[in-house]
């Protein structure tokens, strides 16, 4: 009977070491749960512990009970090892969950969805690098604890060790642009330069920051596209971020208009039209003008909104009011193109040919010689002076001419 049972015996204690790793952990999550009862998000995050909790303990059971049963067997060393490199796998699950848990509490109470969330959105942001760092470190440690538990790897420590100068170079060379980007991830976490949701402009597009990691950033831009650059980009390259302080932003609406546009009725309709609308977050509104060249006044309309979501969809508000306002109501105000035809006399004047200085025209006429009777220098007996200074000796040919034609006549 005794002999019947020995071998029955490892199988019996496993099975309890299972019920009983069972049973501790579901006194585990239930003592947890009691003592955060005033955090209804940790009822529904600590479930992501559940299964790593359960594997921890029943490996932990089944690996003790196997000692005390099985310590003499031939299989009992492989099925030992076997059991610790799986423990090894679940605790370090388990700390992964635990780390997620952590960020999910800590991101609960401080939520985005608030007017003002830029402190909400730079802690989600450091939050989420930080536990990808941490869950990296522990898959790091995880796969090294395992490998140390074979012989033949512990017989390797001592060589590689000793050669750990030479490895760390070619590692730092081959594996150069990475460790880059991860230290420039780092950087963009911890110096607050962009956040999760932020609004930035880049290689000349609108989007919102979707997701940093510590290689790359996830640019979700305005027409659903996404812009994925290398962490290093948003360190190295000069950028737009339109929530780097606040959320409020400001956004102009221009229009080239006619010279006949009416100026005080499009400040009242913008009145009306920003007053009857909540994109407008009360701060600003103004219509002025800042050009008027090139036959058109430039009318720029000045706006503000709570976030740049809202301020786009407020432009484009104003924008199509404005133009039904003056299509409707002052289509005169609208750009017009002007020219004007030349009168036939006016044409002959300007197509005949210049005479020369002096010289008789054909009607007997010649154009004035001295230059202050063309009205150039005229004004004063100075004036005349001045003129006839300027023009030189030339004056004294001139009137010897007059002297000559009035005999003539």
């Amino acid at each position: 009977m005794q002999d019947v049972l020995n071998p029955a015996l490892p199988l019996i204690a496993m099975a309890l070491a299972v019920v009983a790793g069972l049973t501790l952990s579901w006194l585990l999550r239930k003592i947890v749960l009691r003592l955060n009862r005033k955090r209804p998000e940790l009822q529904a995050t600590s479930r992501v512990a559940r299964q790593p909790l359960r594997l921890a303990l029943c490996l932990v059971g089944v690996r003790a009970a196997l000692g005390m049963t099985a310590a003499g067997e031939s299989w009992h060393g492989a099925v030992d090892h076997f059991l610790l490199i799986a423990l090894i796998g679940a605790f370090a699950w388990l700390a992964i969950a635990v780390l997620l848990i952590l960020e999910a509490v800590v991101l609960k109470r401080h939520s985005v969805d608030v007017a003002d969330n830029r402190r909400a959105r730079r802690l989600r942001t450091q939050m989420i690098l930080a536990r990808r760092i941490a869950v990296a470190l522990v898959v790091v440690l995880a796969v090294g604890t395992a490998m140390l538990t074979f012989p033949a790897i512990q017989a390797l420590g001592t060589g590689l060790l000793a050669s750990a100068g030479v490895i760390s170079i070619v590692a730092g060379l081959a594996a150069q642009t990475s460790l880059v980007n991860v230290f420039a991830g780092m950087q963009l976490a911890f110096t607050d330069a962009i956040r999760v949701d932020d609004v930035v402009v880049v290689q000349k597009e609108w989007g919102r920051i979707e997701e940093i990691t510590l290689t790359y950033v996830v640019v979700h831009l305005w027409d659903d596209r996404r812009l994925i650059l290398p962490s290093t980009y948003f360190t190295t390259t000069p950028f737009e971020n339109w929530t780097r302080r606040q959320s409020e932003v400001m956004g102009t609406v221009e229009f080239d208009l006619d010279w006949r546009a009416p100026v005080e009725d499009m400040r009242t309709e913008l009145r009306r039209v920003l007053a009857g609308t909540e994109l407008w977050d009360e701060r600003v509104g103004v219509l002025q003008i800042t050009d008027a060249t090139g036959g058109f006044v430039r009318v720029r309309i000045l706006v503000s909104a709570a976030d740049s979501a809202a301020l786009f969809d407020l432009r484009c508000l104003v924008r199509e009011t404005m133009v039904t306002f003056l299509q409707q109501g002052h289509p005169e105000a609208l750009p017009h193109q002007r020219w004007e035809q030349a009168h036939d006399g006016a044409a002959a004047r300007r197509s005949a040919p210049l005479h020369g200085l002096g010289a008789p025209s054909a009607g007997g006429a010649r154009p004035p010689a001295d230059p202050h009777e063309s009205q150039l220098f005229t004004g004063s007996i100075e004036a005349v002076e001045r003129s006839r200074a300027f023009t030189g000796p030339g004056d004294e040919v001139f009137e010897e001419r007059d002297r000559s034609l009035a005999s003539r006549n």
